[in-house]
């Protein structure tokens, strides 16, 4: 069977639409910590940093998705454009609130709104779903892990350098008093600046999908035009137009009884929690200093870091992983990609425990830091099979809503790990249970429990 050719706007614009999410999510990872203490909300107590950073990193996740489903499910019913285009647009407004927000609280307001706008995510998989076909639908997800591990490098890289310029740069931003009341505006700025430009560009350029939709826009334009428009010739909806796109889609009751949706979207739990209690972990111990149990490196060396590591990442799981995924399918290389967090944390309790040892952050450090990050790419790669196992196992008529469902239960799980990671990595340095190692013991048994649940996948 021949390969359908990529409609490339139509990808291009979802895909950015995708990028905003790990941009407006990390661009504050650098200087959370930083940014927690400034509100006086710890006391001054650095070790309980980590439970007010958690919050705010959670809350992200948790209001994403008390929406995503329900974007998912109106999109099913009113079309897909209307509700990508919500997103950028507000994502753009509060990153610049949060930006401005003197008070924890406001922060936690801020960010909780961040997530409500980032609920579309879930929308933007669905309508590269139906611009693509069972011959190019691989090819067109293998670029996602490319637009996160961008985002995973411009989020943080943003969020790190352009902090507090007015003690970077005090010879041009030093002179406004702004500036300096508010120091992570500018990384703010800059992030929201890229959302609202996605904006502008998906109103401009993006296509409705929704079979209902392309079938009366179909009956109200030429059949010359259409001939003549490769973009919008193209057959969208190609899952769902196979079923009838005039049905209304099941309802959540009938998915959540479809046992291989089910066992796909524990699955999917199982990794996002896994992930974001792993990505909460990384800042949070190189930040903290080495004799509480940390590598002691400054928000700006981590921006760097993560920058240069995302770059990196992309580029290898593009050329490299993906046809790993290619050649075992989605089902064994998300089960063996999972397995790799074992390694992940064990990297993790040996990289503090040498640091704390040493003393200072030497070369053997580096070398282990540079070596742990090597390992974690695989993680990537594992989401993207996820993401074909839920498209593969969607019911009938149902893509737009299973995709939403999908994103809700991975945003839960997001939005939880940060809470528990970071209170459990506070609370292993307060209590020394195990060395201050609880935290990588907890999250190891985690990995076994998922392990096993994936394995429950259906071939």
């Amino acid at each position: 069977m021949a390969t359908t050719p990529l409609p490339k706007l139509q990808i291009f614009l979802a895909l950015l639409i995708q990028l905003a999410e790990p941009i407006t999510g990390m661009v504050i990872y650098p200087f959370i910590t930083r940014a927690v203490r400034r509100t006086g909300i710890t006391g001054g107590d650095e070790k309980r940093t980590g439970y007010y950073a958690g919050i705010l990193e959670s809350i992200f996740f948790l209001a994403e998705s008390l929406t995503v489903y329900h974007m998912g499910r109106v999109s099913d019913l009113y079309g897909r454009k209307p509700i990508l285009l919500i997103g950028p647009l507000g994502l753009s407004l509060t990153m610049l609130s949060f930006g401005l927000s003197q008070s924890f609280w406001g922060m936690v307001v801020t960010r909780a709104a961040m997530g409500v706008f980032n609920g579309n995510i879930g929308v933007s998989k669905t309508i590269m779903a139906e611009s693509t076909d069972e011959t190019n639908r691989a090819d067109a997800f293998t670029l996602m892990p490319i637009v996160w591990t961008t985002g995973t490098t411009l989020g943080p890289t943003i969020g790190g350098v352009l902090a507090d310029p007015a003690a970077r740069w005090p010879h041009i931003f030093g002179k406004f008093a702004f500036f300096q009341r508010n120091p992570w505006f500018l990384s703010c700025f800059a992030a929201g600046f890229f959302a609202f430009s996605a904006f502008l560009l998906s109103l401009w350029g993006l296509k409705e999908t929704l079979p209902s939709k392309v079938k009366r826009q179909h009956t109200s334009e030429s059949e010359a035009l259409l001939s003549n428009d490769p973009e919008t010739s193209q057959t969208y909806g190609s899952v769902e137009n196979r079923e009838g796109p005039s049905e209304r889609p099941p309802t959540t009751r009938a998915l959540l009884t479809d046992s291989k949706l089910r066992i796909t979207l524990l699955s999917m739990a199982f990794l996002a929690f896994t992930d974001m209690s792993y990505q909460v972990l990384i800042p949070l111990i190189y930040t903290t200093s080495i004799p509480f149990g940390g590598l002691g490196l400054s928000p700006y060396q981590v921006g760097l870091i993560l920058g240069i590591f995302g770059f990196a990442n992309g580029v290898w799981n593009w050329a490299i992983l993906t046809k790993f995924l290619k050649k075992l399918g989605p089902r064994k290389t998300v089960l063996v990609f999972y397995s790799f967090f074992l390694l992940h944390f064990s990297l993790l309790w040996i990289l503090r425990d040498v640091a704390a040892h040493v003393g200072e952050v030497t070369p053997l450090i580096w070398a282990l830091l540079i070596f742990q990050l090597f390992v974690s790419t695989v993680i990537v790669t594992a989401f993207n099979a996820m993401h074909l196992l839920v498209v593969i196992n969607a019911p009938p008529n149902s893509l737009g809503s299973v995709n939403g469902l999908a994103q809700m239960i991975s945003s839960g799980t997001r939005g939880l790990a940060p809470v528990f990671a970071s209170s459990l990595y506070s609370l292993s340095l307060e209590s020394q249970i195990a060395g201050g190692h609880l935290v990588e013991i907890v999250l190891i048994g985690v990995t076994i429990i998922g392990i096993y649940c994936i394995s429950w996948l259906p071939h």
